[in-house]
């Protein structure tokens, strides 16, 4: 597990030094990726050497125990000839190499088992370098994503900047002065040039109209008094001379008939 120990703190390390110096994320990225392949195949280097010595402590733990076996053999065979001291010396050779072959079977097992789990790491990096890939392009469209954020916000800010705002209010106000010296211009124009008499009657004719207007709507506030209604006097039409001799006509022949009444 030490391998895999130095592999983590060395790519953490690159990593960490890369993202201190980092200006652009995507290469940041891609740079990422390569080192941290870089580090698999130097791990999967070092995981081939614990497998071949798995294998070697394999062959010396089995080469052991075959010499072993031929070793109780010969014993087996001095016996037999009625050689015992040589047969001693058999068995004494056979001790020495079951030692050898039970320390090889120690070392072989502990090898196996670290095999195994440098094994099981090697394809968990593998599998977080495979995840890191994917996630790469991700990550892409999120840096990019903030930096048009960015760059809209800047954009914003600029724009806020009461500088900008301040400017824009002086034209206005540059515009609307510009404005107001054509149109006092226009009518110092009109008014003191062509027949002025007729200007001023025309600017009086436009007025009375509208105190007219400001007369009735106070009355209608109640701030005037009502308009007070007089009887409208008919006047009586001129009487002409020849009505007038028939008038007094008819008023003598009346006269006539009544003290005709009287006398009969």
């Amino acid at each position: 597990m030490g391998i895999f120990s130095r592999l983590a703190t060395l790519i953490k390390s690159n990593i960490n030094d890369m993202i201190t110096r980092a200006e652009d994320p995507e290469k940041m990225l891609n740079q990422i990726i390569l080192d941290m392949n870089t580090q698999l195949i130097e791990a999967k280097k070092q995981v081939a050497v614990a497998i071949a010595d798995q294998k070697r402590l394999e062959r010396q733990w089995l080469s052991e125990k075959q010499k072993v076996e031929e070793w109780h053999q010969k014993a087996m065979l001095a016996v037999r000839a009625g050689n015992d001291e040589l047969a001693k010396e058999a068995l004494l050779r056979k001790k020495e190499h079951e030692r050898l072959a039970a320390g090889f079977e120690e070392q072989y097992r502990k090898q196996t088992e670290a095999v195994n789990q440098v094994k099981t790491a090697l394809q968990a990096l593998n599998n977080k370098i495979e995840e890191a890939k994917r996630k790469k392009e991700l990550l892409i469209a999120r840096n990019n994503r903030a930096k048009a954020m960015e760059g809209i916000q800047r954009a914003m800010g600029r724009l806020s900047e009461s500088s900008a705002f301040d400017a824009f209010a002086r034209m206005e106000q540059k515009i609307e002065q510009r404005e107001a010296e054509v149109e006092a211009r226009t009518e110092l124009s009109d008014e003191f040039s062509g027949d002025t008499l007729r200007n001023r009657f025309a600017k009086l004719e436009a007025t009375a109209g509208a105190e007219a207007e400001l007369e009735a709507l106070k009355r209608e506030m109640g701030l005037l008094p009502p308009v007070e209604t007089r009887a409208r006097v008919e006047p009586q039409a001129a009487i002409s001379d020849a009505d007038m001799a028939e008038l007094e006509a008819a008023l003598e022949e009346l006269k006539k008939r009544e003290q005709g009444g009287r006398s009969s």
